[in-house]
């Protein structure tokens, strides 16, 4: 919507509106359907006022959309929210964005490098 936007808008395109109840989720078609070229592909973002307004977030954040899927793009939304949430026709729902892909070559090993972290996660560093 502006021009500093890194996603662009994606809107749903339901025949009919849909009612997301609480706690559910669906797949909102968007008429789309996109050719993403080798070494990139295209992720799904939240919209931020959905999800701050309405608890409405994706249920797969982000999702991603490879550069060989060349079906209608769908959009899983899910209503974290308190209140049921209709998605009408042109409503936008989600952000996409490109990003390029570096496809690693995996090698199994029987043993790794140490670090200073080594195996500390999940909070390991604690919150202050």
């Amino acid at each position: 919507m502006t021009e500093g936007a890194a996603g662009m808008d994606v809107v749903a395109a339901p025949i009919e509106p849909i009612e997301l109840g609480r706690g559910s989720r669906v797949l909102v078609p968007t008429g789309l359907a996109l050719e993403i070229p080798h070494g990139y592909e295209v992720q799904v973002r939240p919209r931020s006022g959905l999800a701050l307004r309405h608890g409405v977030t994706l249920a797969n954040a982000p999702g991603t959309i490879d550069s060989d899927y060349r079906g209608e793009l769908g959009i899983i939304l899910i209503n974290l929210g308190d209140e049921p949430f209709v998605v009408s026709r042109g409503d936008r729902v989600a952000q996409l964005v490109v990003c390029p892909v570096v496809q690693a070559e995996v090698v199994s090993v029987e043993t790794l490098e140490d670090t200073e972290r080594g195996s500390g996660g999940f909070g390991h560093t604690g919150t202050r």
